[in-house]
């Protein structure tokens, strides 16, 4: 899959501008973090996510609880650890933190209703050619639900 310019420009803007947010209410914003993230997004994410999602549709065509259950299971707690290690990178923090991996699996159990409700949203209401920008745009939601969960509750997130 080749790397689309709106795709570029969608993931070069939503996941930093979603973060931005949320480190902002957790006092955890940097330029750095806000760059690097636009990096990713702009090239690693662009490219596998839509990838991702088009061999998730090919799988499970009009199967909706199939397409869920292959997106969530795409976005792992690995995915999420690689996530907040990407995070950790961009703000000058220790890259092999303990606890990234139970982070990771806490950050997935604890959103699970609700990304569960967003991912299945945004793999059996979306056109496939809108579901990077809707998965994207919905990281910037849960980028702000993990901020706020971290004020709440002590902590979750880069």
């Amino acid at each position: 899959m080749i790397l689309q310019k709106r795709r570029v420009v969608a993931g070069a803007i939503l996941y930093p501008v979603g973060d931005a947010l949320g480190a902002l209410l957790t006092g955890s914003f940097t330029w750095g973090r806000f760059l690097g993230l636009s990096l990713v997004g702009a090239s690693l994410y662009a490219w596998e996510v839509p990838l991702a999602f088009s061999i998730i549709s090919g799988l499970s065509e009009e199967r909706p609880l199939r397409k869920l259950l292959l997106a969530l299971l795409y976005f792992n707690p690995l995915w999420i650890a690689r996530h907040l290690f990407f995070l950790r990178l961009f703000s000058g923090q220790a890259l092999l933190a303990s606890g990234l991996l139970a982070a990771s699996l806490s950050s997935f159990l604890i959103s699970l209703p609700l990304s569960a409700v967003g991912n299945y949203v945004v793999q059996n209401k979306l056109p496939l050619s809108h579901r990077f920008l809707g998965s994207a745009t919905f990281s910037g939601i849960m980028a702000l639900y993990y901020a706020v969960m971290a004020r709440l509750l002590g902590g979750i997130h880069g």
